[in-house]
């Protein structure tokens, strides 16, 4: 139980450190398209500060996001156990997907700047999917003893 809540905790913070930073450097890559010149110091201080101030509304979206994910993915992988991997990449690439898309449907806002694009929502995707794989790592395969 406690390896699975630390698994949750690693991937949540792995997706959204990932997509923080991908938000950022895609909202700065907008910018210079725009002529405003960025050095490193700044890009290193935008993420620093995005990455504090998405915390009290990525990160709990993200988190929701991989609460409802992670017991069905479960499920299916009791049943498709070789599919563990996968499953969790899968799972965490889809719930990040889902949560921007819903939200769009029921604000009619796009709440991260970088999902407003497909390419940019599929990026939000693959920080999802480096969440499901961490919890692929941090949480081993239980090998139950069976009972005699």
């Amino acid at each position: 139980m406690l390896r699975n809540i630390g698994g949750y905790l690693g991937a949540v913070a792995t997706a959204y450190v990932l997509a923080s930073i991908a938000s950022t450097q895609s909202v700065l890559a907008n910018l210079t398209e725009m002529g405003v010149t960025i050095n490193l110091k700044t890009r290193f201080e935008a993420i620093g500060h995005d990455l504090l101030g998405l915390t009290s509304i990525y990160l709990p979206i993200i988190a929701l996001a991989f609460i409802i994910a992670w017991p069905a993915t479960g499920l299916i992988v009791k049943l498709l156990p070789r599919a563990r991997t996968i499953g969790y990449v899968l799972a965490g690439f889809t719930a990040i997907i889902a949560a921007h898309l819903i939200l769009k449907q029921l604000v009619e806002i796009t709440g991260i700047a970088a999902a407003r694009t497909t390419f940019g929502l599929i990026v939000q995707g693959l920080a999802g999917a480096a969440g499901g794989l961490m919890f692929v790592r941090l949480v081993p395969v239980s090998r139950r003893k069976p009972v005699d």
